[in-house]
Parts: C-alpha cells; structure tokens; sequence
C-alpha cells in the first residue's frame, strides 16, 4: 500500500506546495535541458516535467513528528536503462537497484539526535514487459505493428512512458527539531545521476536546493 494513502496531508503538502514551488525554483535547472523539456512540458504534467537523464527530484515534506520523502527518477539514472530489462544481467541490476531503494538508510543519513526511526517504504517503477499487464492498448498496437513502431516516439510522449523510478519513505522523528541537515548517499549507488534536486516543506518553512555528487548535504 502507498504510504500516500495513509498520509494524506503529507502527501497533499507534497504534491501541492512542494511541486510548486518546485517548478519555481528549479527553472534555470531545467533550462540546461531544453533539449527533452520541450516535449515533455507540452503533457504539463509535473511527474513527466522532471524527467531530465541524470537529474533525480526530491521532495521532503515534515508534518508534526512525521517525515516524508519522495523521489522520482530517471530509469537511465537508477539502472543505466529506460526500458524493461532484456537479459538476466539487466534484471539482476533491476533487482538490485530495487533492493537499495527499499532500504532508505542506504539513500539518506538524518542527523541522530534527531531520533529518527524510519517506518516505511514503497518503491515501484515501469520498467516492464507491456506483456506483463492487461495493456489493452498495447495488445491492440500490437496487432499493427507498423504503425506501432512508426510512432513509437509520439505514442510514448502521449502516454508518458518514459522508465521511472518513484521510491517514498516515511520516517518518525522523536526529536523534529533537531533536524537541521539531510545527507544523501544517493550518487554512491547511482553514479549516473549528475544532480538532486530537493524541495523541503515543514515547520521551519520551504527551502530549495540542489545536490550534486560533491555538494551531497542540505542544511534545513
């Protein structure tokens, strides 16, 4: 189960507040990417606004004791691919790469007098066969398999099936207010992302910055 379906007003602080100030924020980031942004804007779709190769979005939002993150992330980022995987050793990175994002204490290290006790996590990604699913819509493409692949990239632009991560961690912190800085280890275990973005929202107010493999530490 989401942990946003037990959370709502985390999750409505999240995907409100935060993703607006997120585009605010970040529009010069995602102004060195024109080159895939153009499309990806038309869908005005905030998910589909952040897929940038090498750029993970994060958004924490803190509500009394409790602490939320979520992140969304390239597939091309976490495993190297955007696509399901095509062979044993593809599905054993996947595997991998599932594993660590369960694991949050592996992602973020919270300072320890903040007391900290992480609760729950849910990851889920798209990088799977169409066959998989009961995909109407791909079983009747592929039954026309020409124009299928004519249009393959208009068809994956329409439906925003771009190879995606989303990974949601919620931690309780007995002592909030000593939550003055969050580390990431994330560019440890995927070195393919060049940049983090993170949007903060809790008690002390709303704060924005951007992470990078030498710059790995936001101070709230």
């Amino acid at each position: 189960m989401s942990i946003c379906n037990k959370k709502t007003l985390l999750c409505l602080a999240v995907s409100g507040s935060l993703f607006s100030v997120s585009y605010a924020a970040n529009a010069n980031d995602h102004h060195d990417h024109n080159h895939h942004d153009g499309e990806h804007h038309e869908s005005e779709h905030r998910h589909h606004d952040a897929h940038v190769h090498g750029v993970v979005e994060t958004n924490i939002a803190q509500d009394g004791d409790h602490l939320l993150f979520e992140i969304t992330a390239p597939g091309a980022d976490v495993v190297g691919f955007e696509h399901a995987p095509k062979d044993d050793a593809q599905k054993q990175v996947l595997a991998n790469a599932v594993k660590t994002l369960n694991n949050p204490n592996l992602i973020f290290t919270l300072p320890e007098n903040a007391k900290c006790t992480f609760e729950e996590a849910h990851v889920s990604h798209n990088l799977v066969n169409h066959n998989d699913h009961d995909d109407h819509e791909h079983d009747h493409d592929h039954d026309h398999d020409h124009d299928h692949d004519h249009h393959d990239g208009e068809h994956h632009k329409e439906h925003g099936k771009h190879g995606e991560f989303s990974a949601q961690y919620e931690y309780h912190c007995e002592a909030i207010s000593n939550l003055d800085q969050i580390e990431t280890q994330w560019f440890t275990h995927f070195p393919h992302t060049h940049k983090m973005t993170i949007q903060y929202l809790g008690d002390a107010g709303q704060k924005a910055a951007s992470l990078t493999p030498k710059s790995s530490i936001i101070t709230l």
